[in-house]
């Protein structure tokens, strides 16, 4: 089931974006994210955010600003399960147009988001980390 973020939603979303993050960005030292912990807590009741739950357990977030997906994460257990894509579809129904991020490094990311449509229209480096980003589009046909 997919329902939007409550308040007390937040610690275990947070536990999953942690977990997530060290998980797929292994080339950035653990201590980045461990810094990012509580802004993260911080910020994630001000974004569109959006839990896949798993018999009353959020195994999954989306969390969009706008048109710019901020990030999808699911929990180490439920990967490869479809709640990524469950949670990307439930986001595309609502918009015409998505814009997000992925770390260059991160080829599963990046060829998830092919797969499901996404260009990459551009390149940079994220300021925080020094590391190269894709910037990728979709649009609704």
């Amino acid at each position: 089931m997919i329902r939007k973020l409550e308040n007390r939603d937040i610690d275990r979303v947070a536990q999953i974006w942690f977990e997530a993050n060290k998980e797929a960005h292994n080339f950035i030292p653990e201590i980045y994210w461990e810094g990012k912990y509580e802004e993260v807590k911080t910020m994630l009741p001000e974004a569109e955010v959006h839990v896949y739950e798993v018999q009353g357990e959020i195994e999954g977030f989306v969390g969009v600003v706008d048109t710019y997906i901020a990030g999808i994460f699911v929990s180490k257990l439920f990967q490869s399960r479809g709640i990524g894509k469950a949670l990307l579809d439930y986001i595309k129904s609502d918009k015409s147009a998505l814009i997000l991020s992925v770390y260059k490094k991160n080829e599963r990311a990046k060829r998830f988001y092919e797969r499901e449509g996404f260009k990459v229209i551009s390149e940079k480096i994220d300021e925080n980390t020094s590391e190269e980003e894709f910037v990728m589009r979709w649009k609704k046909l």
